[in-house]
């Protein structure tokens, strides 16, 4: 079966270096906020072109954790996209904040124009979190525009996104904060959960590392209300030392792929979006859309075929149970709907052989709904 993620592949590639990093953070005896994050947070900031960045538990953690340094609170309005991990809106919901979404592009983005026409007709929104889904990167410069028109603070999800950039600049860099996941099938993944804020703000950096604390700003002092998350030890001198240095030749590899889905995939009952122009997408996802009542079919197929597959994402956030007694929406989110009843994701990650990348493309050309 080819996978969607190959986790088994990628430990035989790299379980050498991460066992000799485990027994030398292990044989070092400090497993809590030491010097293995504050070399991780040094390292991805550098990867990133950022000057800080802060290890947190999760990507949830690193949206909610930003927000409440940029001073959300509850009954604020935070603009923020339809389509995407419920994490993203859990985030806002957790503060007591109040999401307001609008609809997407035809590649799933969140459409800044129509962003635009939120903050002119709804002042009161103060904050913004988009989303660079499937690891295609917004245009940077139209949210700096949204920025500095606006005024509005704005944290970037950039789960999906590192390695990403529009115009050349790099997904996360425009808004006063980033937030990155460390899942495992990210494409910069731990071996467990893990997260981390990024920003050019020293002052939003220390308010992130005490909000991550407990609130702490020394030993037993605890000036604000904050969480537990911090990012371990183990995950952060893994990802350091194990899997930071190969990201860009896996970032490399997915584009290849991307690339031979785009050029190979010639079936007409399979619209294959590519990437929206400016992106040099990182491909942590490669979408696909059928028409929704053949999406079953076609799924089935692949799986006949050998070829694992997925929906990202089935059920818009804001027709989501949880969001029955909270959430607005502006307009229409016909867009979101049809990309939440037509997608389906291909595998691709960097162990996908060449063969493997055929036998997909092949099985795509010979479905016949």
């Amino acid at each position: 079966m080819i996978l969607l993620n190959d986790f088994k592949r990628q430990w035989e590639d790299t379980s050498a270096a991460a066992l000799q990093a485990f027994a030398e953070i292990g044989a070092n005896g400090w497993y809590i906020l030491g010097r293995e994050v504050e070399c991780f947070e040094e390292a991805l900031a550098g990867y990133w072109g950022l000057p800080h960045a802060v290890g947190v538990g999760s990507g949830l953690d690193a949206i909610e954790i930003s927000l409440k340094a940029l001073g959300c609170k509850p009954g604020d309005r935070v603009l923020t996209t339809p389509l995407s991990a419920f994490a993203t809106t859990l985030a806002i919901l957790k503060l007591g904040a109040v999401p307001v979404f609008v609809d997407t592009d035809p590649f799933g983005l969140i459409d800044l124009e129509l962003c635009r026409n939120a903050l002119i007709t709804r002042p009161e929104i103060g904050y913004f979190v988009p989303v660079h889904l499937y690891g295609h990167a917004l245009d940077a410069v139209a949210l700096a525009s949204l920025k500095n028109d606006f005024g509005c603070a704005i944290v970037e999800d950039c789960a999906q996104a590192i390695g990403a950039t529009h115009a050349g600049i790099p997904a996360g860099s425009t808004g006063q904060m980033a937030a990155a996941s460390f899942y495992p099938t990210k494409n910069l993944g731990a071996l467990g959960d893990g997260g981390a804020i990024l920003t050019r703000d020293p002052v939003l950096a220390g308010s992130a590392r005490i909000l991550r604390d407990y609130g702490q700003t020394a030993k037993y002092r605890h000036d604000v209300v904050g969480y537990n998350s911090r990012l371990d030890e183990v995950h952060a001198g893994l990802l350091r030392r194990v899997y930071l240095g190969r990201l860009s030749a896996w970032t490399a590899r997915r584009r290849r792929i991307a690339e031979a889905y785009i050029d190979g995939i010639q079936n007409p009952a399979i619209r294959v979006l590519g990437a929206p122009g400016g992106s040099n997408s990182c491909w942590h996802l490669f979408p696909v859309m059928v028409e929704a009542q053949r999406r079953k079919g076609f799924m089935s197929w692949l799986e006949s075929r050998n070829v694992s597959c997925a929906v990202h994402y089935p059920i818009p956030i804001p027709d989501q149970s949880a969001l029955a007694s909270g959430g607005e929406i502006i307009g229409e989110i016909a867009t979101a709907r049809q990309i939440c009843r037509c997608e389906v994701s291909l595998p691709i990650h960097p162990y996908l052989t060449c063969e493997e990348v055929e036998m997909v493309v092949e099985a795509c050309n010979r479905w016949n709904p």
